[in-house]
């Protein structure tokens, strides 16, 4: 039996069962494949049974407020995800009139939709035979093959699709996708795989040569920059605090905040000093409290955050920027913000 057909026989009989496979709706399958991109899926089920409860076509998404959506998707990280969604969302609705593109070309041409995701709504939804490859088809083809070209370079990357090209299943590339996937996910895990009982086990080549623990080859990523965020919690008459909407074009474009002050100094004494906190407290009394003596580290994939919160109990309002409002400490509940701050509201604004 060859490659193809052993992986989609393994599949009909260990497949999970998950909401995207009893559908070949392509607005589900799209929502599915967007938020399960660097997100598990135990994770990401919840936040699609959410997104489909809340917006269940593709016109309620798209008539929604982005704040809601970047609400809703509070948690998954990497929220230009949810920003691009939003988009592609609008597009459709109102300029494809609610039809998604029936083919991988027109569907790669869509906001946030790369080769993967597009391979994949393709084969699922309209059985177009083009192959996916994401970090579970690599882990498989690089160790049943015996590949160490590494997946993160050009080469790796265009000798891994033209692989997955050929073997590609041209009588069922909907179960073939899925199958390769779950079996990556399933079986060839990252670490302590089920070679023993793998039905592949028979030709694979870093079983036969001890490879498994060292494939696929990965390249070093570059060196994690080190940030220093000390954020102003106010505390207005013990009411009312303020947040801000970040701006620019980093990770956290649209969410909001505490007014930050980001400078390796993280004591008391410099942030009273920061001409940033002066401006804002314009002469008026206050009393400024650390909230934990350690930082809390936010580990993001490229950088780590160094976090401090500071109390700052005033009587009278602040000097406040555009970007900036003042709310009731309940409201804070109800803003889209980084999940760094998520856990922090939730424990020091119990309502």
């Amino acid at each position: 039996m060859k490659f193809s057909k052993k992986l989609i026989s393994w599949y009909l009989q260990n497949k999970r069962t998950m909401p995207w496979r009893e559908t070949k709706n392509p607005y589900h399958i799209w929502l599915s494949e967007i938020i399960l991109q660097q997100t598990r899926v135990a994770q990401g089920l919840p936040y699609y049974l959410s997104f489909i409860d809340t917006f269940p076509t593709v016109f309620d998404l798209a008539n929604a407020n982005e704040d809601d959506v970047l609400k809703l998707w509070q948690g998954l990280g990497y929220y230009s995800r949810a920003r691009n969604l939003h988009i592609t969302a609008k597009y459709v609705a109102n300029e494809l009139q609610g039809v998604f593109p029936s083919n991988y070309k027109d569907l790669l041409a869509l906001k946030g939709v790369g080769d993967y995701t597009a391979s994949a709504i393709a084969s699922i939804c309209y059985d177009e035979p083009v192959p996916v490859v994401d970090g579970n088809v690599y882990r498989v083809l690089s160790r049943f093959f015996g590949i160490k070209t590494p997946i993160n370079t050009t080469a790796g990357v265009r000798e891994f699709k033209e692989l997955a090209i050929e073997l590609m299943d041209h009588d069922e590339p909907a179960n073939y996708n899925q199958a390769i996937m779950e079996f990556g996910a399933l079986q060839c895990k990252p670490k302590s795989p089920y070679c023993i009982v793998c039905p592949l086990n028979d030709s694979c080549e870093g079983l036969k040569n001890g490879w498994i623990d060292t494939l696929p080859v990965k390249l070093k990523k570059q060196k994690i920059k080190k940030r220093y965020f000390n954020y102003l919690v106010y505390s207005i008459n013990g009411k009312q605090t303020i947040l801000q909407q970040r701006k620019g074009n980093g990770i956290w474009k649209g969410l909001y905040e505490f007014p930050l002050i980001e400078v390796e100094e993280n004591d008391r004494d410099s942030i009273m000093s920061n001409a940033f906190f002066q401006k804002m407290i314009n002469g008026h009394e206050y009393k400024i409290t650390q909230y934990r003596e350690e930082p809390i580290v936010h580990k993001l994939s490229h950088q780590h955050l160094y976090t401090r919160f500071y109390i700052v109990n005033v009587n009278k309002l602040p000097a406040l920027t555009k970007e900036q409002k003042i709310i009731d400490f309940a409201e804070t509940h109800t803003y889209p913000v980084p999940i760094l701050l998520g856990n922090f509201i939730e424990e020091f604004f119990k309502v």
